[in-house]
């Protein structure tokens, strides 16, 4: 049994360290962050380390250092002085309700109203947070350290609701419009979110707002590198192992695979997704765990709206700008989707100043495709229902193609009639056949074309080609003309085309198709 303690959803930095638990020391940040300037902003992705982070910061500024006793921190030249620090975290309200933000303000103002002795009178939240500022400063004679988790989420969780996400804008720019004014109190502001909003303009009034999001010296400050994995987790790792009855290096590819991959800036290192790391090695199972967490519907109904098919979401191109700034109401899904931790930086292209985006690992490109789903297709309950992707799996692996069509007719015919068309049929039949744990690629290069999708289940490989509202011969044929089959000439698997045509009109919906094995 493991002697190591996993902090799993542990935020706070002072219960982390007096009871033992492993902690990945991030205390050499401190005094850069410090030098860096007074106004600060990150975002990184929500169950990344955003919160403990602050708690972290905040600890500091109390001038516990007790705490610190063996980090980095403790041999650094820094100020110990405590001094009052406000800290507002958004992770936990329900902002979904009409009156969720004024609400934790109005709380969180209280807890510190009795400390700094203020009553809020008839005074608006802006006005007593701007009171609570001065009066702490006044009191203690020290500036004020304000650190503010998650600022976003008031706007992300009701993306839906215009009249209520615009209210609760107005508020937090409101409230937040004190920092500039209230500069000569203020030591230190750190503000986290997920995404920085150009046209929510909520800091629009704070100029000298310094967003460190994808600067080469905070690329590691949230989640870990491999390095740190395996100097604070090689003993987790090596029981995770033991428990999947494979060796230490099958396992570690296997985490990798599944957990690692953020990349916040090119000088950066590939990072793991601390939370799910926690997770894994506390359960000993290594399954997907961050959607547990929320799931980004928004974000997948802009995907389908646009009729993106959703393996073109790797390799999406966005400037410096487009990435570190983005609107709700943008159209284009992919700023937000890095921002959210659900694309990251694959490379850059120096000579187009594009940043080239993908999936970080397996986690988060399965987890989003869960989601995306039903949008596509209404969701099913029946246990007995088409979409349980263990038939079709099984349909692939035991050699029936001819009842993986019969059960994705029956899908099509479920779907709703509005809006369908070649992209939304196309995109349903990949995110099933990847979604049932089956190896899928799509638009893979022979010398004369490109095939739609093709998908490897054991000793089987079928090659589809889509048409809508065409001809199966059509479909067939141009499986032929192209040579989609030829490079698997020296293969000793079995080879299925499928061509299908998705047949749609005022009268009839249908998927027809026609089979054929081939062996070389």
């Amino acid at each position: 049994m493991s002697g190591l303690r996993y902090p799993v959803g542990m935020q706070t930095f002072s219960e982390i360290i007096e009871k033992g638990y492993v902690y990945v020391d991030k205390t050499h940040y401190i005094k850069p962050l410090l030098d860096q300037g007074k106004f600060i902003f990150m975002s990184r992705p929500r169950r990344f380390g955003k919160s403990l982070l602050l708690s972290t910061l905040e600890a500091y500024f109390e001038g516990r250092r007790e705490l610190f006793k063996g980090l980095a921190a403790d041999s650094m030249d820094l100020d110990w002085t405590p001094r009052p620090v406000l800290h507002f975290d958004f992770n936990a309200e329900n902002f979904s309700i009409e009156n969720g933000l004024e609400l934790l303000l109005d709380g969180l103002l209280r807890d510190y109203e009795k400390i700094y002795d203020r009553n809020p009178e008839d005074m608006t939240l802006s006005q007593r947070f701007k009171r609570i500022i001065k009066s702490a400063y006044e009191k203690t004679g020290q500036q004020v350290a304000i650190l503010i988790d998650e600022y976003d989420k008031p706007l992300l969780d009701i993306e839906d609701n215009k009249e209520l996400y615009e209210k609760n804008q107005r508020m937090l720019k409101s409230f937040f419009g004190n920092l500039k004014s209230m500069d000569r109190y203020i030591r230190f502001a750190f503000i986290t979110g997920v995404a920085r909003f150009s046209k929510v303009s909520i800091f629009s009034d704070l100029n000298n707002l310094d967003d460190i999001s994808l600067e080469d010296a905070y690329a590691d400050i949230c989640g870990w590198n491999e390095e740190e994995l395996l100097s604070h987790f090689r003993q987790g790792i090596e029981e995770l192992a033991e428990e999947r009855e494979e060796n230490f290096e099958d396992t570690l590819t296997a985490m990798r695979d599944y957990y690692d991959g953020y990349l916040f800036s090119l000088k950066g290192s590939r990072l793991y997704n601390p939370f799910s790391v926690l997770k894994a090695l506390k359960k000993k199972v290594i399954d997907p765990y961050w959607f547990d967490s929320g799931t980004p519907t928004f974000l997948a109904r802009r995907i389908r709206n646009r009729g993106m098919f959703p393996p073109d979401l790797n390799g999406q191109m966005c400037t410096r700008e487009e990435l570190i700034a983005v609107g709700l109401d943008d159209s284009d899904p992919v700023p937000l989707m890095f921002q959210t931790g659900y694309l990251t930086i694959a490379r850059y292209h120096q000579e187009m100043k594009l940043y080239e985006l993908r999936f970080p690992n397996r986690e988060v490109e399965m987890g989003f495709y869960n989601q995306l789903l039903p949008i596509y297709v209404p969701e099913v309950k029946d246990s007995n229902s088409p979409l349980r992707f263990t038939l079709f799996r099984k349909d692939l692996f035991e050699s029936r193609p001819e009842d993986f069509m019969k059960r994705l007719a029956i899908v099509f015919k479920n779907l709703p009639y509005d809006d369908n068309n070649e992209s939304t049929y196309r995109a349903v039949t990949f995110l099933i056949s990847v979604l049932s744990g089956v190896p899928s690629l799509t638009e893979l290069h022979s010398y004369k074309g490109r095939s739609d999708l093709e998908v490897f289940a054991g000793r089987n490989i079928y090659i589809f080609e889509f048409k809508y509202n065409k001809s199966l011969k059509e479909a067939m044929q141009q499986i032929y003309d192209r040579d989609y089959a030829g490079r698997y000439a020296m293969d000793t698997r079995q080879i299925y085309l499928i061509g299908a045509n998705f047949i749609e009109d005022k009268e009839n919906r249908g998927l027809e198709y026609e089979i054929e094995a081939l062996r070389f």
